[in-house]
């Protein structure tokens, strides 16, 4: 007995909604084109209010409501949060308000940094927001004692790659002030906590040392974010084969500085368009 086959239906990708207060977040959609070759990907730049790692709790919960908003009337289905700030501050308040929707954050990686240091002295270059979260704290206290976490709070580092000038003596600059102080304390492991560093991660290295090891989670959270999108939505559209066109790349800020960063960095020819959110 033969059965009617229905016709097939255009498959509709996976819409995945990206924010962080700038570029950094970038390192992170790099991450997910090249796992969710599929998805439909619509990442927001919030540059115009940025850098969130330097402004209020207040500041940076309102953004990522608004931001979110937008990116959920874009029909996103899955949001990440590319940004340590936006993630330790607002994370919690943005899954309440939309509890069907799945939300991956970005966390300093305290884990592997445990497992990749020899002497137990582990660095953590961040913003002071971010150290200074509750989120970060609980995250501390439960893996590691005081002693051997060394934190430091890079004040200006974020707002100075988001320039874009990742060369320049003043960058240098400032990248050695805040390696100094985590050299003084033997650290032999370094964490990345704030997306935008992963840019001049090659500084950070040279700065500390070719013995010294980085960690930078942006791998981890875009495989994190690819295995939530495959489970909520149909594997045969998260994982088509190819990248997909549908790339929409949106900030708050300047859109020509955006899109001369997205194609020296990451090659992406896709036009940048500046919004009001």
């Amino acid at each position: 007995m033969k059965f009617p086959v229905a016709p097939i239906e255009a498959m509709t990708p996976v819409r995945v909604g990206v924010f962080d207060s700038g570029v950094g977040g970038l390192s992170v959609l790099r991450e997910l084109r090249r796992q969710l070759p599929g998805a439909a990907l619509h990442y927001v730049a919030d540059a115009g209010h940025a850098p969130y790692g330097e402004r209020s709790d207040e500041h940076v919960v309102t953004r990522s409501r608004r931001v979110v908003s937008h990116l959920m009337e874009g029909g996103a289905q899955v949001i990440v949060i590319a940004c340590n700030t936006a993630t330790a501050v607002a994370s919690h308040l943005l899954r309440e308000a939309w509890p069907e929707t799945p939300f991956i954050g970005v966390e300093p990686g305290i884990k592997p940094a445990l497992l990749a240091t020899l002497n137990g002295r582990i660095g953590v270059m961040a913003t002071r927001a971010t150290l200074g979260s509750e989120k970060f704290q609980r995250l501390a206290a439960a893996l590691v004692t005081r002693e051997a976490l060394h934190l430091r709070a890079c004040d200006g580092l974020a707002a100075a790659i988001e320039h874009g000038l990742l060369d320049n003596p003043e960058m240098l600059t400032l990248v050695e002030t805040h390696c100094a102080a985590l050299r003084e304390q033997g650290v032999d492991t370094v964490v990345l906590g704030c997306t935008h560093y992963t840019f001049v991660r090659q500084h950070i290295q040279a700065a500390m040392g070719a013995a010294v090891h980085i960690v930078d989670t942006a791998e981890a959270v875009a495989r994190h974010a690819a295995d939530t999108t495959v489970r909520k939505t149909r594997p045969d559209v998260a994982d088509t084969p190819g990248h997909s066109t549908l790339l929409t790349l949106q900030t708050t800020g300047d859109a020509a500085r955006f899109q001369r960063f997205a194609h020296a960095w990451l090659g992406l020819e896709t036009a940048v368009r500046r919004v009001v959110i």
